[in-house]
């Protein structure tokens, strides 16, 4: 984590709300805004014991619930059984996900996005959100050789 000592996204966002900030919470809200994967609440346990040993699990799933009910940070299930999180950035984005490795991968696709709400007008429908998650394998590169 860095020694920076200017609040974090995440924190910030605690502030502006109006929500009480202690300093297990504070580190806590570093890790997820620091996170460039999608963690679960075990990794966030992790990362924030190194920072304070202090720190229990029981508080980091209270954190984490209270962070996800204020909506800014947002909880994934990824079909690998654990819960992973991100923080809320009104960025929209998609998600590719990996299902040998379990490795996350963001994206943005114009031409999904217009088939979407083309979906939804057909339908009848003015399309206010969507969360949409592929899963995959990796191709051999080998194999796609002529």
């Amino acid at each position: 984590m860095s020694g920076n000592d200017e609040p974090s996204r995440l924190e910030q966002k605690c502030i502006e709300i109006g929500m009480r900030m202690t300093d297990q919470r504070r580190i806590i809200a570093r890790v997820l805004s620091e996170a460039e994967d999608h963690p679960d609440v075990e990794q966030v346990y992790q990362r924030a014991s190194g920072v304070d040993p202090n720190i229990s699990i029981a508080t980091v799933y209270r954190t984490v619930r209270m962070f996800e009910e204020a909506n800014i940070l947002e909880r994934h299930d990824f079909g690998d059984g654990r819960s992973r999180y991100e923080e809320a950035t009104g960025d929209h984005h998609d998600h590719l996900i990996d299902v040998n490795s379990g490795e996350v991968i963001e994206f943005r696709n114009e031409r999904i996005e217009e088939l979407q709400r083309a979906v939804a007008q057909e339908l009848g429908y003015d399309l206010v959100d969507h969360r949409l998650e592929l899963y995959g394998t990796r191709r051999n590169r080998d194999t796609n050789k002529a």
